[in-house]
Parts: C-alpha cells; structure tokens; sequence
C-alpha cells in the first residue's frame, strides 16, 4: 500500500513541476527571442570593447574617448592612447585613433590620426 502512495505522490510531484516548468520555459523562450532580437550592442559596451581591443592589439593604454558616432557600417571612435609614459606626466606623448567597428563592435581597423604631449593644447582651434 505503501508504494502505491509513493506512486501517486510522485506522479502528482511530476505533474505539478511539469506545470511549473510549462510557464517557466516559455519566459525562457521570450527572453531568447529578446536577446535575439536585441543582439546589438550598447553604446557603453561598444566604448569598452573597442579600448579593451586596441590596447590588446597596441600594447598601449586606451586612457579615454574623444569622440564616438554610430556609423552605416558600425562605430567611429577615437581614442586616447598613452604612447610614452614620461616626468613629468604633463611631457608624456599621447596619441589620437581613429578606431573602426563593425555593427557587433569588433575592431575593424585603427590608425594613428595626431601625437602629441600630453600637456599641450589642442592647437586646431587656434587660428
């Protein structure tokens, strides 16, 4: 008799986690249908990604981003980087990127656009 009770409790704890489990999966299905959907990534995660990639690739520290603009094929950034850490700090030489990304924003290309010591002004305002 006792093992009829076992068998009828678990089934009944069978059909009870099922019907927990029915609503539970189809969060899980709607959830994956929004990261599917939604597979473009932030703004900030691009920033991050983007300077994580091209200090990898340079060996030098992305320090922050001067401009930053969604273009057809991706991202635009540039990107601040230490090139020559020197003492004073005001006399070390930085370097300006030009960073490209594609629209999942993995590092498409870069290039050095202006040097300069990191204690001077920006001098194409000045004329």
């Amino acid at each position: 008799m006792s093992n009829t009770n076992n068998t009828s409790e678990s089934q009944d704890s069978q059909q009870s986690s099922q019907k927990s489990q029915k609503p539970h999966n189809s969060q899980s299905s709607r959830s994956s249908q929004k990261s599917q959907a939604s597979q473009k990534p932030r703004p900030m995660e691009v920033l991050r990604e983007a300077r994580a990639q091209l200090a990898e690739l340079t060996g030098m520290t992305a320090e922050s981003v001067s401009s930053f603009e969604q273009t057809e094929d991706g991202w635009s950034l540039e990107v601040e980087v230490l090139e020559l850490e020197r003492v004073p700090d005001t006399m070390s030489l930085m370097g300006s990127y030009l960073v490209e990304l594609d629209s999942e924003g993995q590092l498409t290309g870069y290039r050095r656009v202006k040097r300069y010591e990191r204690g001077r002004a920006d001098g194409r305002g000045s004329r």
